[in-house]
């Protein structure tokens, strides 16, 4: 009997994917490339939000706004949601939530989980006391590894940089209004603050939070 619970055991794990090299990751739902809002109406319903429910966001949710953000459209040439010079892709996304600290692997669509403290509050913390950033369900944060543009580009690969970071946020932005939430941009922080709250290797800047969620 215990042999048979056993191979059971497994073969959940091997069905759920969390057996192996997956064990420390959540494969998220496939995106869906078709909505009910058009392009013109998120743009045209979306403003900067900074009041939010406690209503959580489903993992379908969190995989289309990642997704949107830096997911890979074409699998072929390995491209992605937003455009990135020399196709280098220096954005490295986190996500924080009240089970968690995640990071975003593009390549399999997948979140690996950092942490499971909730640090919507030390985050707010430290940005300077915006109280929605506790408040939202979801904070995404972009955060950049300059060095890999740089290293074909140069000084003007910072610019670079910081242009994909504007490319990716808008497209969270637009997802999010087309999931019918709502989003704001938060650039005032202390960078040493948020790279110690996700323990970000150095090599790895704050550039953006994201607050995500359903207006209040």
């Amino acid at each position: 009997m215990k042999r048979v619970l056993a191979a059971l055991g497994l073969m959940v794990l091997f069905a759920s994917g969390l057996y192996g090299e997956d064990m420390a990751r959540i494969r998220l739902p496939e995106p869906k490339v078709r909505g009910e809002v058009s392009v013109e109406e998120a743009i045209d319903a979306r403003r900067s939000v900074r009041g939010y429910s406690s209503k959580e966001l489903s993992l379908e949710q969190i995989s289309q706004l990642l997704w949107a953000c830096q997911g890979i459209t074409d699998k072929r040439k390995a491209l992605r949601a937003s455009p990135s010079a020399g196709a280098l892709y220096p954005l490295e996304i986190y996500l924080v939530k009240r089970d968690g600290i995640f990071h975003y692997i593009p390549e399999g669509h997948a979140l690996e989980k950092v942490s499971d403290k909730d640090a919507r509050g030390e985050l707010a913390g430290a940005a300077y006391s915006q109280a929605f950033v506790a408040e939202a369900p979801a904070d995404i944060i972009v955060t950049a590894v300059y060095e890999r543009i740089m290293s074909k580009y140069g000084e003007r690969g910072i610019r670079y940089t910081d242009m994909e970071a504007g490319h990716a946020a808008e497209n969270v932005f637009l997802q999010a209004k087309a999931l019918g939430l709502d989003s704001v941009a938060v650039g005032a922080f202390s960078d040493a603050s948020v790279a110690g709250i996700l323990g970000l290797p150095k090599d790895r800047k704050p550039l953006y939070i994201l607050p995500v969620g359903y207006k209040r």
